[in-house]
């Protein structure tokens, strides 16, 4: 059907293009026989594994104990492979060479299946898909056999060789930028240096884009001339060139896309039958498609022909600009425009500062910093002792750079966050981005292309606003908590805990360049898939790291107005960092207790445990309870028996037969208790317990009773994040991952 519409969209602009009947009969037949053609070629999801030798490609990580990346099983299908290194001597030989074209063979196993963590959240499935592979496959035994030796395995190794080149000779501080800029490697790019350049919408300057390709390729060819090689010549060496450049810069979509567009320009001036730059664009799509079709779901690929689309395809526009500040300030806003409906689809913001920052960091990065990179690139080749000496001066005046952009990017309300759009609000976004682009080019129905521009960003942000009724989420974050509930018309956001790793001693040579955050990369997604960019109340129910570790990434990602925390718990070790993250930036922190209540206009949510301010561990939990007329809800912190039994006997008329409990630590055995289940009898039960977990949750004595008092639960690490929504009458809806 979605095909159906395209076609009819494109027969009608045909139409109004005035083409000839055969030329848009022939259109139509060609995108027919394309779609059918991609779906045949497209890698088909395996059922099983049945591979007994793998050889990898030039896509592969190693972290920590792991080597992640593609490789290419004995039957040519391309597959996405977990390898667990035995020892620490393998991993150092493994990272002293390349591993692209390495033999390994293999007991291959089948990767377990864990339900996603949100609909926001990273997806494996896609990301396989979009790079070709037919599935996934984990493997801890094997043997390496040899060393396959072609051409893209040789320019592996160079590209290898220029990383470690980069690593031994350039000071620690520019190594992540001469990587990203010369050979298209971000592995090394500082997470706090990658946030701030995201917040200004300038990530694109670290990786190698068409400009770049573009500039390097000037740079060589005006060398060439001035040294007084005939222009043929120079235009043969380029053709020769940019295609080996493309390998050692890491071969992303966007340097492709650069280098076959130049490619076919040079060579059809080669054969001096020009080929204008329209016609050398959109056979690079058609080629790029024929090839590997997969790269269609590639956010790069995407991203990189739509900004190359609105360039070339406005022109005029560009022409009519006089200056070159114009110019530039034009350049960016039909980028911005372009890209910004399928920015929000799959990154759910944009940077707002980014009109400004671009103008100002584009010239700067690509006319100083990269010539500067590649000029100590040479020298280090030459002469390491007077490359160290110019370092000595560079990287200070660089040093003092990377503090600014720090401290731009540190700068609040930079980002616009409505909430992940509807595809077919993207749709509609397009339709009104290209017709605004015809209008201002025509000079025409300006003030309508406008209105039209600005009614789904409108509708984009007002969208959370509409909801009348109330959400409560508990998102899978693995072994702990954290649940966020949204007020009707998004009037207030409470959560409560934030999830966290409990982190156990382990060797230093398994441990990751990364250490992976619960609150940054599960957490602040979901929060910004939808559109909350605000937590009015966070409540931290103890201080057990599986419920507040991910509290102080959230803080650096989100506003928090207030936080409510149990007596006594804020001197514990794990708390350390929390505390000094609402020290630095002023947040109220308040302890709470029984009797005490958050301030909602819809609910009424009040604390009913702990009793005292002597801080223990999980007995002292916060305890919340959500109340209107048509619903009752508990949340439970990580409460035990003892303290189950305190509330049965204090609250016995309050907690009979409530709408939903948050069973207390994680299912164990040592709570949910029977009288308290009893006396709840909930509608339904949450349990907060990761997907097969090391400490067997919930226990099957805590099943058991469910079960014998019939109360439906459902687990988040079985059953994904779970989503209640109360509606205004009092209905109540249940949804988890499909």
């Amino acid at each position: 059907m979605k095909l159906l519409l395209l076609f009819v969209i494109l027969f009608c602009w045909l139409m109004y293009k005035q083409k000839h009947f055969l030329f848009i009969v022939g259109t139509i037949i060609f995108g027919i026989v394309s779609y059918f053609y991609v779906q045949t070629v497209m890698p088909i999801q395996a059922n099983e594994i049945q591979v007994k030798e793998i050889t990898w490609t030039d896509i592969y990580r190693i972290n920590g104990q792991y080597i992640r990346g593609f490789a290419i099983s004995e039957d040519g299908e391309k597959w996405y492979v977990q390898l667990k290194i035995r020892t620490d001597n393998e991993k150092y030989i493994l990272t002293q060479t390349s591993v692209a074209g390495m033999v390994f063979r293999v007991d291959a196993k089948e990767v377990e299946k864990r339900p996603v963590s949100h609909a926001y959240a990273f997806d494996m499935n896609s990301y396989i898909k979009s790079n070709g592979a037919v599935g996934q496959m984990a493997v801890e035994t094997y043997q390496i056999t040899h060393q396959k030796k072609n051409f893209i395995t040789y320019m592996a190794e160079k590209r290898f060789s220029m990383k470690q080149h980069i690593q031994t000779t350039f000071p620690m501080s520019l190594q992540a930028e001469a990587e990203a800029l010369l050979i298209g490697s971000r592995e090394q790019m500082p997470s706090d240096m990658q946030d701030a350049y995201q917040t200004l919408g300038i990530t694109h300057l670290f990786a190698i884009s068409g400009l770049h390709v573009a500039l390097l390729a000037l740079l060589v060819y005006e060398s060439m001339i001035r040294i007084g090689i005939r222009r043929e010549t120079a235009n043969l060496v380029l053709i020769i060139a940019l295609p080996l450049y493309a390998f050692i810069a890491g071969g992303a979509p966007s340097v492709w896309r650069s280098v076959s567009v130049t490619e076919m320009v040079l060579l059809s001036l080669l054969f001096r039958k020009k080929l204008v730059i329209d016609d050398a664009f959109s056979l690079s799509i058609i080629g790029f498609v024929l090839l590997t079709p997969w790269v269609l779901f590639q956010i790069g690929f995407q991203l990189s022909y739509l900004a190359a689309f609105s360039l070339i395809y406005s022109s005029i526009l560009l022409k009519k600009s006089s200056s070159y500040m114009m110019q530039s300030f034009v350049i960016t806003a039909l980028c911005q425009l372009i890209v910004y409906p399928i920015l929000l689809y799959q990154f759910y913001e944009i940077s707002i500062s980014s009109f400004l920052a671009n103008l100002v960091f584009v010239p700067l990065f690509s006319f100083i910093i990269l010539p500067i990179n590649l000029f100590f690139l040479l020298l280090t080749i030459l002469s390491t002792t007077i490359s160290q000496i110019l370092f000595q001066l560079y990287e200070p005046l660089r040093s003092l750079l990377s503090d600014f952009i720090l401290y731009l990017g540190g700068l609040p309300f930079q980002m616009w966050n409505p909430m992940q759009p509807s595809l077919l609000l993207v749709f509609i976004a397009y339709i009104t981005v290209i017709f605004f682009f015809i209008s201002f080019e025509r000079q025409k129905w300006l003030i309508l292309s406008v209105f039209l521009l600005l009614l789904p960003i409108c509708a984009m942000h007002v969208r959370p606003y509409l909801d009348s009724s109330t959400k409560i989420t508990f998102l899978n974050v693995g072994q702990g908590d954290c649940i966020v509930i949204e007020m009707p018309y998004r009037k207030e956001v409470i959560m409560i805990d934030t999830g966290g790793l409990l982190r156990f001693e382990q060797d230093a040579w398994k441990m990751g360049n990364e250490v992976y955050e619960v609150g940054r990369q599960i957490v602040v997604p979901f929060l910004k898939g939808k559109g909350i960019t605000k937590i009015d109340t966070l409540v931290i129910t103890h201080a057990d790291a599986d419920h507040m570790e991910g509290a102080e990434e959230i803080l650096q990602e989100m506003r928090v107005g207030e936080i409510h925390i149990t007596p006594g718990s804020t001197h514990k070790d794990g708390m350390q960092d929390l505390m000094e993250e609402v020290r630095e930036q002023q947040i109220p922190l308040i302890e709470k207790g029984a009797g005490e209540q958050i301030d909602s206009s819809y609910f009424q949510f009040q604390y009913i445990y702990p009793m005292d301010s002597i801080y223990e561990g999980n007995n002292d939990s916060l305890v919340l309870s959500m109340q209107n007329h048509y619903f009752h809800g508990l949340f439970m912190g990580d409460l035990e028996k003892e303290g189950e039994l305190e509330l049965v006997s204090r609250y016995k008329r309050t907690l009979k037969d409530i709408a939903l409990l948050k069973i207390g630590h994680h299912g164990s055995k040592t709570s949910s208790e029977q009288s308290f289940l009893a006396l709840t009898n909930p509608d339904l039960a949450i349990i907060t317990a990761g997907f097969r977990n090391r400490f067997g949750h919930p226990h099957p004595d805590v099943v058991e009773r469910l079960d014998a008092l019939q109360i439906p639960f459902l687990q988040t690490g079985r059953d994904g994040t779970i989503e209640v929504e109360i509606t205004k009458t009092g209905d109540i809806f249940v949804t988890t991952p499909k």
